[in-house]
């Protein structure tokens, strides 16, 4: 046998199955083999069991690309986040699966790594599949992105935060008001040295910042010596190190608001090395309500987001565009929730 041939003694460059090998050896025409595994229903019982027992030999795999060439939908969804470790994300994901389950779509997942690179990447790969519609994060993208998605138009949905657009279809909640109303509630506690410390710097993590500027601003308090903001990853170790500098540089700081709760947790960790009592000296606050935000000592107080109902909900809207119905609105707010803890 050559190195170009397979076991059925068909020479093909590639080995690959083909539909044409299992109709051969189903005995059928590789029109009947194409309708026995897309519509089951329209082929007799017989038939479909021979097909079946066909492509379970030979191990066929279907071209969804060509499938989906061949018909209007691909039954793909693709799917882009910044961060397949971030309990944030894995939670959406969820969401979004028992969303789709029902109707048997294909998730194709990206890991854009809050990189607009690679989302341009990532993007232009999965576009070769002709996907039925996209779930991204977030609103703002690259030019090189807004131009794909505008070129393929394929129905678009955006999770996290809410498009002042109606055009734009959007599930989320606002990330300014969350940490507006998280720096109000420290003011009102009387909390007048307010620290902000901020990861990642990606377009919620600057909203959130925003909001914070603007309880400040309000309360006559704003002071820039007060902010922190790296680009580096949120980590528990990257909240211990923030937290050093922002006491060396005010020393007088009497709160701090993370970005992030792994950032607060690293924050209370390096409190408790140096003997820093929270909430007495040192009040802190975090973002996103992780599950050991509720069990650490003291229990940090932060923003709930409702990360799984983002996704659930982004892609049932995404699968109302794609049947062709009209969605109810064309952006869902979702809300957060100010979840009063021990640490502030």
């Amino acid at each position: 046998m050559t190195m170009t041939q397979t076991a059925t003694g068909k020479g093909r460059a590639s080995g690959r199955i083909t539909l044409t090998d299992v109709a051969a050896r189903a005995g059928v025409a590789v029109m009947t083999a194409s309708r026995a595994i897309s519509q089951p229903e329209m082929v007799s019982a017989a038939l479909r069991a021979r097909v079946e027992q066909a492509v379970s030999e030979l191990g066929y795999v279907p071209n969804r690309a060509a499938r989906a060439l061949a018909s209007a939908h691909s039954n793909v969804i693709v799917v882009l986040v910044p961060s397949l470790s971030n309990a944030v994300f894995t939670a959406v994901l969820a969401g979004i699966q028992d969303a789709l389950d029902a109707d048997n779509y294909q998730i194709l997942i990206g890991n854009t790594r809050y990189s607009d690179a690679e989302e341009e990447k990532l993007l232009g790969i999965y576009l070769q599949s002709h996907p039925d519609g996209i779930l991204l994060s977030g609103l703002t993208h690259s030019k090189r992105v807004q131009q794909m998605l505008e070129a393929s138009r394929v129905p678009i949905v955006s999770m996290m935060d809410l498009s002042g657009d109606p055009a734009q279809l959007s599930v989320g909640f606002s990330q300014q008001q969350a940490g507006y109303t998280m720096t109000r509630y420290l003011i009102d506690k009387g909390r007048t040295r307010i620290g902000f410390i901020g990861a990642q710097l990606d377009e919620r993590t600057m909203k959130r910042a925003y909001g914070y500027r603007k309880a400040m601003r309000e309360a006559g308090l704003a002071d820039p010596h007060l902010e922190i903001m790296v680009a580096d990853p949120s980590t528990i170790a990257l909240g211990a190190e923030l937290l050093g500098r922002m006491l060396a540089a005010v020393p007088d700081c009497d709160a701090i608001f993370c970005c992030n709760d792994d950032l607060a947790h690293g924050a209370i960790y390096q409190c408790q090395r140096r003997g820093i009592a929270v909430p007495e000296r040192l009040a802190i606050c975090g973002f996103n309500d992780l599950p050991a935000s509720a069990w650490m000592n003291p229990s940090v107080t932060t923003i709930g987001t409702p990360r799984y109902r983002v996704g659930f909900e982004a892609a049932s809207l995404l699968r109302t565009v794609i049947k062709g119905g009209t969605p109810s609105a064309s952006q869902i707010d979702l809300g957060f929730t100010l979840m009063a803890r021990e640490s502030a």
